[in-house]
């Protein structure tokens, strides 16, 4: 049996129609209230004789394709309350009609949700074709009226900071943990602001933040009793980064241990040429600036003197620049035991090898793995006396890292000789391992036996800043507390999202209504 619509229960509750009339592909209805009286603003009376009547337009949500305007004849009602200021006032329609609005109250929830998912003009540009036409300025008007702060009663939170420019400006990012949300974007990542706005929430309990010292010091400014927890994945890529510093340090005497303390340009590929060219130019700057800090120099001064940047002078005194070969792990690396195989097989033409890795899936050019053979032929032509070349520091602390099942032959030879020769570098590969293993196994009671061994290792630096300030407490409440700063990170990553589809309109406030309206 057919279902009879009428058109009045297209329309917003609480309305009566009076006529419509289709104008093109706009449908025009003519529509009243249905009470037959209305309460005054202002003394809240019943009031009930009209004093006039005005057509207010009033945009409705599209119908059969066709965009609906209302026009509301809207009463004037006369109050009657001798004592109320206002003598006359216009009726009321609640929420299907706000007050003073050009659009229905539905209409408005449509646009506000498309300003928080696409901002504005792809926002405006899909209304359009929803025959909602409203423009980009609207849209993000609408998002900043209707934004509402957060004011739930926080107990744990995450702070992290973002970036409105890198390098230049950046603001700091607040969630909820318990309720997986953001709470409040703040301008700055200063010490003062972040403590002024923890001091504002005095039952926070937790905070986990990373291991910058700022947000640090703001928590235990204003919250004293507060549990820090430090981010897990950041400890553990700060323990990863601190071994690659140290395999950096000792890489004149892993060239020493390997036998590779000079090298034959002669069998050098032309890629490799260049990067040996630029570290002899390099290692006439390191010895200007070695020679100055074995003086007793300081840093500042060796800036001065030398015109290099303090950065640069501070990775030579640290002794971070001693690669010969900067390589990146390349997209040949997964098909080098293929390779070998073939070349072990006989197979010495790079035109040929290189035919036969497209059928194994490799997506290179013909250059790469003809500068792989021309490689491996002239180093088939090495002297016992000729030295042969010695991977870069992220390629040693690779393979160091690595389970032994996992290494190849020669790998395995590599590293055992390292681990012979440096055994300060084998130390601090146990002593990562262990740092590894204490964060997963949620072990706190190892963590001071394991500082004492690190203070003397090529990690004393990465130990000794746990111990600065509050981070030994934060470290420790990593490893306790089940909470972590990954999910911060995740509402960092939508913050930059949303930021990027606003371009230059991404201010702090609009920025806020649109994350926290979208939560």
């Amino acid at each position: 049996m057919p279902h009879v619509i009428s058109l009045s229960s297209l329309i917003p509750a609480g309305l009566t129609v009076e006529q419509f009339e289709a104008v093109d592909d706009v449908l025009i209805v003519t529509a009243s209230g249905r009470n037959r009286q209305a309460a005054c603003p202002s003394c809240s009376s019943p009031a009930r004789r009209v004093h006039s009547r005005y057509i207010r337009g009033v945009t409705d949500l599209p119908a059969a394709g066709r965009m609906v305007r209302l026009r509301l004849i809207t009463r004037r009602f006369r109050c009657d309350v001798g004592t109320c200021r206002r003598k006359i006032f216009a009726e009321r329609f609640g929420e299907a009609v706000p007050e003073r609005a050009r659009r229905t109250g539905r209409m408005e929830c449509i646009v506000h949700h498309l300003g928080l998912a696409l901002g504005g003009r792809p926002a405006a540009s899909f209304a359009e074709r929803l025959m909602m036409p409203v423009s980009n300025d609207t849209l993000l008007r609408v998002v900043r009226r209707r934004a509402r702060p957060r004011n739930d009663v926080l107990t744990t939170i995450g702070i992290d900071d973002f970036a409105f420019r890198r390098n230049h400006r950046y603001g700091s990012i607040v969630c909820d943990l318990q309720r997986r949300q953001i709470v409040k974007l703040l301008p700055d990542r200063e010490i003062a602001t972040v403590a002024a706005w923890l001091a504002d929430h005095p039952d926070i309990r937790i905070v986990s933040r990373d291991r910058g010292g700022g947000y640090g010091e703001a928590a235990a400014l204003a919250l004293p009793e507060v549990v820090q927890v430090a981010d897990r994945w950041h400890l553990m890529e700060n323990a990863s980064a601190a071994f690659l510093d140290a395999v950096r340090k000792s890489m004149k005497l892993i060239r020493v241990t390997l036998g590779a303390t000079a090298i034959d340009p002669k069998l050098l590929t032309s890629a490799e040429r260049i990067q040996y060219e630029g570290y002899l130019r390099r290692e006439e700057t390191n010895g200007v600036v070695e020679g100055l800090a074995a003086d007793g120099i300081p840093i500042k001064e060796i800036v001065r003197r030398t015109g290099r940047s303090r950065k640069l002078v501070r990775q030579i005194v640290r002794g971070e620049r001693t690669d010969v070969f900067r390589t990146r792990q390349g997209s040949l690396d997964p098909h080098l035991p293929y390779l070998d195989a073939q070349w072990e097989a006989g197979c010495r033409n790079g035109a040929e090898l290189w035919r036969r890795l497209r059928g194994q899936g490799f997506l290179g050019s013909l250059r790469v793995v003809g500068e792989w053979a021309t490689r491996r032929r002239r180093s088939e032509h090495i002297s016992g006396s000729e030295l042969r070349r010695t991977p870069s520091a992220r390629t040693i602390a690779r393979l160091m890292t690595l389970k032994r099942d996992h290494l190849t032959k020669s790998e395995t030879v590599v590293v055992a000789a390292i681990e012979a020769g440096v055994p300060a570098l084998a130390e601090a590969r146990e002593l990562t391992d262990r740092f590894h293993a204490m964060i997963r196994g949620r072990a706190v009671g190892d963590l001071v036996s394991w500082m004492h061994d690190a203070e003397e290792s090529l990690l004393a630096s990465f130990a000794r800043g746990i111990l600065k300030d509050a981070s030994l407490s934060a470290v420790q409440g990593a490893i306790i507390e089940t909470w972590s700063n990954g999910q911060t990170e995740g509402q960092v990553n939508k913050l930059k999202l949303v930021k990027r589809q606003m371009y230059g309109r991404a201010k702090l406030d609009l920025l806020e209504a649109r994350l926290l309206g979208a939560a």
